[in-house]
C-alpha cells in the first residue's frame, strides 16, 4: 500500500496521464500526493530536431515565462487534485545545469515517497538519443518503486515478424 505518492508533472498529455492515474490510486489508498515541477534553466527548451536555445537578449523573459507556466501548471493540478478530495503538496523546483531525473529522485527522498507515477512519452531510437529520458534515467536510479504511465500517442514496440524457413 502506498501512502505517499510523488507525481512529477510538467504540463504534457503524458505527465496529465500520469497524474490521473496518481489520483486514482490515491483515492483507493488513501494516499498524499507531491505534485513536482522542475525548471530547467540550462535547457531552455527541446523538439524533435534537438536543443534550441535562446539568444542572450530573451533569457530573462523567457526564465520568468518557465517560471510562471511552471507555476500555472502546478496551481491547476492542485486544483484537479483538490477537486478529486486527494490531499497533495505541491514543489516547484529550479535547477541549473542538474538532471531533472535527478532533481525527481533527491524529491523522492526527500519527501519520503514510496511511489513514483511518471507519465512517459515512449520515445524510442534515434529521438530517445537525441532528447534523452528523464524517465528512463529515474528508473534506473530510483531508490522506491516507480509506475510509468505511457501516452496513447507513444511508438509502440513492432511485434517481431516470423521468418518463413
Amino acid at each position: 500500500m502506498f501512502q505517499r505518492i510523488l507525481v512529477p508533472i510538467d504540463g504534457s498529455d503524458a505527465s496529465n496521464l500520469g497524474l490521473e492515474e496518481a489520483i486514482k490510486m490515491a483515492k483507493d489508498q488513501n494516499a498524499t500526493l507531491c505534485l513536482l515541477h522542475v525548471v530547467d534553466d540550462l535547457v531552455v527548451t527541446q523538439n524533435l530536431d534537438g536543443t534550441v536555445y535562446v539568444p542572450a537578449s530573451y533569457v530573462d523573459e523567457f526564465l520568468a515565462a518557465l517560471r510562471k507556466g511552471g507555476k500555472q501548471i502546478l496551481a491547476k493540478a492542485q486544483a484537479k487534485v483538490r477537486k478529486r478530495g486527494v490531499k497533495a503538496d505541491s514543489v516547484f523546483v529550479e535547477t541549473l545545469g542538474r538532471r531533472v531525473s535527478d532533481v525527481i529522485i533527491e524529491q523522492a527522498r526527500k519527501w519520503r515517497a514510496d511511489l513514483i507515477v511518471l507519465g512517459t512519452h515512449g520515445r524510442r531510437g534515434l529521438t530517445r538519443l537525441v532528447m534523452g529520458s528523464d524517465a528512463e534515467a529515474v528508473v534506473r536510479s530510483t531508490p522506491v518503486p516507480i509506475l510509468l504511465v505511457r501516452s496513447p500517442d507513444a511508438p509502440r514496440p513492432r511485434a517481431k515478424q516470423r521468418r518463413k524457413s
